[in-house]
């Protein structure tokens, strides 16, 4: 489906008065044009007059994913390190404090628009590498935001049918409570999200709140019957013979806790909603890039701490038995703390609020998608059109998060390891680019310290993929699928225009101005080789003999040069040139073909008549020459180009002449 086909309609007719299918695709296509990386979520680019946010607001923003996870991860935590859960948790807070947060401040400093570190590994592949890896990372970073939406829908999910007030009409329904939810959350983004800062103020500080709340109780317990502290250790040291073992066990089982950082690349991505100061450019907001880290270091504190007194919590208060499947504590530690120590009215609005601020978290990680998706898939022809759009991407967004959930059956443990295996990837690629940049720049100390950061988040990742190897699965789905999907697109697109604006400098506008006084303009269309002045004059005199070019009259030249052929749009610069003779216009571009019909079609609008261009026939096999053009932007041009005008211009008449001889 071509740009052409998908641009919103625009009409001076009542809009009541045109067909419901009209009306529904202009509803559905709303902000096609110009939102191709915007979109009203909490993460979408604020217009110009929108002057952001204090950072802490933000903070909140990106804490209904981050603070979330204290929802199921304290139950994770026990699930994977049983005893050893408060030593685990506390080797994930200083992997956080000295490793991903280092790494996402110097991210935060790279791309304050907030691309993130994909961005910055974009940019060090060049052509079909940097393209393909790209869609890997898009692959494992949709792994992480849709699991993100389906688990904490889940758990949400749990939280309502475990509260003991809960009628009884909801008991195992959590399937269908948590495509209730999600269901509730593409509603949302179809109408249109507005003042998401201001809602994740509020929850995140009712929720923190009432955590502390818990977190204090829970520690009053701890220290009013210090036997608690005593059965831990006595039964830590009836499994383990002495602490060095606790120790070495934590390490190894720490990966599995990789599930408390997953706020961290949603940090960034809200970067432009911080505000930052008045002096910031667009090239280098200073203030927003101080802010922003500032924001990274509090939420990172903050949840250390929560962490740590949840993991001590709850593996001292509650029973091994309870953590485990169909448990009363299974994905809801804190809540069922919340509902022993505190009451059943007060555990009711522990999980009221719970159920509210997971699944905001999923709006959060959705309007992640909405910025990854349009950024990098329709820029290179690996999407139509319509995905620069917000709401049909809502509904494919939707549609996934209800097949995931009905695949796993609303289970929060089970989707536990697609979830680590997203997060761990873009965190290795996030500190490898961290450890490129600053390589790059000449800090060897920072190259070391983010290079031993990326290692330990290898560690943990390969870790991980081999204890719980469903994840890498689940994530290559997601890849698989944005790679068939995105070379399919590629494919079906291939004979689009593909060119932005078309530019003249001074010498190519006078060239063609001049010729176009002594009638329609004749282009021969020619490969830059050795460009001496036997070539030209032999190629004039085989084109004359070939195509009966018309004698007298002025032949211009037209040659492309390929720069990437991986690229699928740019802007381009026709420039003139006068050698041994000859006038001829040289242009840069992604393909030659859908180059050569762009710059007709210029040609045709500023001289106001149809132009002839000239092709030779190319030796070889069609569907060589085909690959050719998919892969290399060469292969067979006249057909190509003639194609390309084709279905660019649909009148015959207006339509630049292909002649092959």
């Amino acid at each position: 489906m071509t740009g052409a086909e998908v641009e919103a309609p625009r009409s001076e007719e009542d809009p009541q008065a045109q067909p419901s299918s009209r009306r529904w695709r202009a509803w559905l296509l709303e902000g096609l044009s110009e939102q191709s990386a915007r979109h009203p979520g909490p993460h979408g680019t604020p217009p110009a007059e929108h002057k952001g946010h204090r950072w802490w607001r933000v903070m909140c923003l990106t804490g209904v994913d981050y603070f979330s996870t204290l929802g199921y991860q304290p139950g994770i935590a026990a699930l994977a390190a049983g005893l050893l859960s408060p030593m685990a948790t506390l080797v994930l807070i200083a992997l956080t404090l000295l490793g991903a947060l280092p790494v996402y401040r110097r991210v935060a400093g790279e791309s304050p628009h907030g691309e993130g570190s994909i961005a910055m590994l974009e940019r060090l592949l060049p052509w079909w590498a940097g393209k393909l890896f790209v869609l890997v990372l898009l692959g494992f970073a949709a792994t992480d935001f849709m699991i993100t939406i389906t688990l904490s829908a889940a758990d949400a999910s749990a939280h309502a049918v475990e509260n003991p007030l809960a009628p009884g009409w909801m008991h195992d329904g959590n399937v269908w409570i948590t495509l209730v939810l999600i269901t509730a959350l593409g509603a949302v983004f179809l109408k249109g999200f507005r003042e998401a800062i201001g809602v994740a103020v509020v929850l995140v500080t009712v929720y923190l709140a009432l955590n502390l709340i818990v977190l204090a109780t829970a520690a009053w317990h701890v220290f009013s019957e210090p036997v608690v502290v005593n059965d831990w250790w006595d039964a830590a040291s009836a499994e383990h013979s002495s602490p060095w073992v606790m120790v070495g066990v934590a390490l190894l089982v720490f990966p599995r806790l990789a599930l408390g950082m997953s706020g961290f690349e949603t940090g960034v991505a809200v970067m432009p909603q911080v505000r930052g100061d008045a002096t910031d450019t667009e090239a280098r907001p200073a203030g927003r890039i101080r802010d922003t880290r500032k924001l990274l270091t509090v939420a990172a504190l903050i949840m250390s701490g929560f962490l740590l007194v949840s993991s001590l919590a709850t593996t001292l208060l509650i029973p091994e038995e309870d953590f485990e499947r169909g448990g009363e504590a299974n994905g809801r530690a804190l809540a069922f703390l919340a509902h022993d120590y505190l009451g059943e009215a007060f555990g009711t609005v522990y999980d009221v609020s719970t159920i509210a601020i997971l699944w905001f978290a999923g709006a959060s990680a959705l309007a992640g998608l909405l910025n990854l998706v349009p950024r990098y898939l329709p820029r290179y022809g690996m999407a139509p059109e319509w995905t620069r759009a917000v709401r049909p991407l809502v509904l494919l967004f939707t549609a996934i998060a209800f097949t995931v959930t009905i695949l796993f059956r609303a289970d929060v443990d089970a989707q536990g390891g697609a979830y680590a295996t997203g997060v761990l990837v873009l965190m290795v690629s996030a500190s490898f680019a961290a450890t490129i940049a600053t390589h790059h720049r000449g800090h060897g100390r920072a190259t070391l310290g983010f290079g031993v950061v990326t290692a330990v988040f290898v560690y943990t990742l390969i870790v991980n993929i081999i204890e719980r190897p469903d994840g890498l699965r689940i994530a290559s789905l997601f890849i698989l699928g944005i790679l068939l999907t995105s070379f399919f697109s590629r494919v079906h697109r291939a004979f689009e225009l593909r060119a932005g604006q078309v530019n003249l400098d001074a010498q190519a506008a006078r060239m063609i101005d001049a010729a176009a006084t002594h009638g329609p303009l004749r282009i021969i269309a020619k490969e830059p080789d050795e460009r001496d002045e036997a070539e030209y004059r032999e190629k004039e005199y085989s084109q004359r003999e070939e195509t009966h070019i018309p004698e007298g009259g002025v032949i211009l030249f037209l040659e492309v040069t390929v720069d990437d052929s991986s690229d699928f749009t740019a802007d381009i610069t026709v420039r003139g040139e006068e050698r041994h003779g000859y006038h001829i216009l040289r242009v840069d571009g992604a393909v030659v073909a859908n180059t050569i019909a762009a710059v007709l079609l210029h040609l045709r609008d500023r001289t106001g008549r149809v132009p002839y261009a000239y092709f030779n026939w190319t030796e070889g096999h069609p569907l060589g020459h085909l690959l050719r053009f998919l892969i290399f932007g060469d292969g067979e041009v006249a057909p190509v180009a003639r194609e390309v005008l084709r279905r660019a211009e649909h009148n015959p008449a207006r339509r630049p002449r292909i002649h092959v001889g």
